[in-house]
């Protein structure tokens, strides 16, 4: 049976082609959906531009909007494990790390209701016994949500919470290998009382529902995670429309290893930062520059660590490593690989796909290194977004930072070092939006986060994070009984 779609509060079979989404383990089906038409998206921005103009939301008291959002945040942790398996099911992430996902989403969740009660209001300073000005914030209006494959419960969410809390409507564009995760929100957000109108969940081609959606001229805001040519073409139309953006993109973020590291710590944090979600994720520490004083010794141990994961089938307990997403994607990965190998990059672990057993099934690509190539290599300049890490050394602190700075991206960056004042000034001078230091790829929904250069505009996350869905408005009040005397 074909599986509804959520449109403006009601289930309803979308108008666009049936589309089938698969387990990346096995290639067995998970679930048949008819996709959403441009008349889809028609219906959808239209009861969301009603919905959010209604006084029911947009004027009901901060702790009542919250209140929806606290109630999700319950649902969601009744019901972790069945959610969990909804996403390991869409894109092959290990069980582990879809029950860390789904949490996320509750936290995100409650952090935002927090947030919705406690957002302050300005008042100016000012000199004049004459007025009084005040600033306030207006929600936007329609938020248009357009989410990746690699985490979706959590994208999703950290767009849906603060839009909403906010006081705006959301429609929400699933990444189309993916829609599970957003389709089980939208179930919740219904039974936790969200009125009718204000979310709406659209799975379909972006080419369809993505152009539809972000050029409609009653969107207000596009909200987009996923590629940097997507998003490039996201902000041209939303520089047409003279509307905002928050655009969350790729990654090629190195991550520094110095001669005084901890070297256990470096290499555990390393293998983290690289080959969790098989590197299907935009900050995976994809560049590694190690210190000539200690590669060696950093290598031999990250080579041993490295042949101690276990890439298998993601419901399996202790698996490392699940699946790629799909098959064209492990076959871009292996591409990039074969053309490291055709640059005289030296495959150090890894490098062919995995088919044994129950792996000739699924589309498995083992934790590769590859060494002996330089900065200006394609694997060091290009998003691979698999689980593939190319090794620099660096005995320079200036080359090094020209060489980690070197590139389109800046997102993340991680630096291992003993000397914290050393780590901070190196912090300070790597052009990315998140730095790790002597950690990696750690979150707080109260910290900002986006990317700097080609990696993204605007920030998601952290307490202000509302204001990112909301307008500015200041207000004058006038306190003089004097006529103005300028018509005298």
């Amino acid at each position: 049976m074909t599986k509804p779609i959520f449109i403006a509060g009601q289930w309803k079979q979308g108008g666009g082609p049936v589309r089938a989404t698969y387990f990346p383990a096995d290639g067995s089906l998970n679930a048949e959906i008819a996709t959403a038409s441009a008349e889809d998206v028609e219906e959808a921005v239209q009861a969301a531009e009603r919905a959010w103009r209604e006084p029911q939301w947009r004027n009901r008291m901060p702790h009542e909007r919250a209140a929806v959002l606290y109630r999700v945040a319950d649902l969601i942790s009744q019901r972790v494990d069945e959610l969990a398996s909804m996403q390991t099911r869409d894109n092959g992430k290990p069980l582990a790390e879809t029950r860390g996902l789904v949490m996320s989403a509750a936290a995100t969740a409650r952090y935002f209701a927090a947030a919705c009660e406690t957002l302050d209001e300005q008042l100016p300073a000012q000199r004049s016994s004459e007025f009084m000005t005040l600033s306030v914030h207006e929600p936007l209006g329609v938020i248009a949500a357009i989410t990746p494959w690699n985490s979706p419960i959590a994208s999703e969410m950290q767009k849906i919470a603060p839009a909403l809390a906010a006081g705006n409507a959301v429609i929400v564009k699933p990444a189309d290998a993916t829609p599970l995760a957003a389709l089980a929100l939208a179930e919740l957000f219904e039974e936790a009382g969200l009125p009718k109108g204000l979310l709406s969940v659209l799975p379909g081609r972006g080419s369809v529902v993505g152009e539809a959606l972000a050029a409609h001229p009653l969107v207000r805001k596009i909200s987009f995670t996923g590629g940097t040519g997507t998003g490039r073409h996201l902000a041209h139309v939303a520089a047409e429309k003279l509307i905002p953006t928050s655009l969350e993109l790729g990654g090629k973020s190195p991550t520094i290893v110095f001669e005084d590291a901890d070297i256990e710590l470096a290499a555990r944090g390393v293998v983290y930062g690289i080959f969790s979600s098989s590197g299907q994720a935009c900050i995976a520490g994809s560049r590694l520059f190690v210190h000539a004083k200690v590669y060696d010794r950093f290598m031999g141990r990250l080579l041993e660590l490295t042949a101690n994961l276990r890439v298998g089938h993601p419901e399996e307990p202790g698996t490392h490593m699940g699946p790629l997403i799909s098959e064209a994607h492990l076959a871009s990965v292996a591409g990039f690989v074969d053309q490291a190998r055709a640059e005289g990059g030296e495959i150090l672990c890894g490098g062919t796909r995995l088919a044994e057993g129950h792996m000739a099934q699924g589309s498995y690509y083992p934790p590769t290194i590859i060494a002996g190539l330089d900065n200006g290599a394609s694997v060091c300049q290009q998003e691979i977004f698999g689980p593939v890490l190319v090794v620099l050394k660096f005995d320079d602190e200036a080359d090094l930072l020209a060489r980690a700075n070197n590139s389109v991206f800046g997102l993340a960056a991680g630096i291992w070092s003993e000397d914290f004042r050393r780590a901070w000034r190196i912090g300070r001078q790597l052009e990315a939006g998140t730095i790790w230091i002597n950690t990696y790829k750690k979150f707080s929904i109260s910290a900002p986060f986006g990317g700097f250069k080609e990696s993204g505009l605007g920030r998601e996350k952290g307490r202000l994070g509302v204001l990112e869905y909301m307008q500015q408005k200041s207000v004058y009040l006038g306190l003089s009984d004097t006529p103005n005397p300028w018509a005298e």
